[in-house]
């Protein structure tokens, strides 16, 4: 097929989960090492949600795609691939969270795969979705779709933690469709190091180390740096150099620069990390939504920004989005969006 196909999004879809936990409620658990106010100032969280009781990353999943196809409007028997972002952490460990979804709506006529890229799994997804509606004669509309809640693991007490304290739950969903012509996929670009493949994990709960009747307290709070100070030296040393790499090239491949940018939709970061990137890149507050309010929700976070822009009528006609992604493993990751 031509590489001459356009690919664009139809809509996009969002479940969060009725209850939080407040900046305070976060100090609190830190034993009082963070306060409420540099929980707010210097972290940048007023608040993060916290999972339902009978809701978990899958069915959370499921109701995003729910949303989504209500506002499209699309039909789910016409739905070719469903993929799943899905985390690892779900309600049944090897299950196929794609089929879940594709059973629930009725998506009979798809079949569905799992992706995984830790939190780039949306923008790598992205591409890979454009990829295969370019590519593929029987492929016309893919639906994306995933559910989160990694932030069960984290100890609060845990001082080397602090750059997830953030983490959140929820679910995002998002539909592509060949010859769309409308908020279209552009460039894409991903870099991965290896390096810090094992640099963050759960320690506890795999082949390699399993649940047992003398860890099984600690195990289910064990999502850890593995290697702190190895992680935070690499990360100082190439993190913002590959961030803005992945910007210029998916900038590039999309024949645009960083003077094209319009809106840059980011994962919740430090607010001084975020506010560094804006200011980098030649933006100001009104061409972003800092997620204070929503937290981590891992790979969601840039469907977030996106549905939330285009509900506060952020987003025009024309305007180039930045899709911006890092997750552990380590890899970052852009998408560009011409969108309207």
């Amino acid at each position: 097929m031509s590489k001459d196909v356009k690919v664009g999004i139809v809509g996009t879809g969002l479940y969060l989960p009725q209850n939080v936990k407040t900046a305070k409620e976060i100090s609190i658990l830190t034993n009082g090492f963070w306060t409420e106010s540099a929980v707010k100032e210097k972290l940048g969280i007023n608040q993060i949600y916290v999972p339902d009781k009978d809701k978990g990353p899958q069915e959370m999943s499921y109701l995003a795609a729910l949303d989504c196809l209500k506002n499209t409007g699309v039909d789910p028997k016409e739905i070719d691939v469903v993929m799943s972002i899905t985390e690892e952490w779900k309600e049944y460990p090897l299950t196929t969270s794609a089929l879940y979804v594709q059973g629930k709506i009725g998506a009979v006529n798809a079949w569905g795969i799992d992706v995984q890229n830790r939190c780039s799994t949306s923008v790598s997804a992205i591409k890979m979705a454009k990829d295969m509606l370019v590519s593929d004669d029987e492929i016309h509309t893919i639906l994306i779709v995933g559910g989160y809640q990694n932030g069960d693991f984290i100890d609060f007490t845990d001082k080397n933690m602090s750059m997830m304290y953030n983490l959140s739950a929820g679910a995002g969903a998002l539909i592509m469709k060949k010859n769309h012509n409308k908020n279209l996929v552009l460039g894409s670009h991903i870099i991965g190091d290896g390096t810090l493949a094992r640099s963050a994990g759960v320690l506890i709960g795999g082949t390699a180390n399993p649940i047992s009747d003398k860890n099984i307290d600690e195990a289910y709070h064990s999502l850890r740096l593995f290697e702190p100070q190895k992680m935070k030296d690499r990360l100082k040393e190439v993190s913002n150099i590959n961030w803005f790499k992945c910007i210029d090239e998916s900038l590039r491949k999309s024949k645009l620069t960083r003077k094209d940018i319009d809106y840059l939709a980011i994962l919740h970061i430090k607010r001084s990390g975020h506010n560094q990137i804006v200011e980098e890149l030649g933006l100001n507050e009104n061409q972003t939504i800092y997620l204070e309010d929503y937290g981590h929700i891992g790979q969601v976070d840039q469907i977030l920004s996106i549905h939330l822009a285009n509900e506060r009528k952020i987003l025009k006609k024309g305007d180039n989005v930045v899709l911006l992604a890092a997750g552990i493993g380590y890899v970052w990751a852009s998408s560009i969006v011409r969108w309207g």
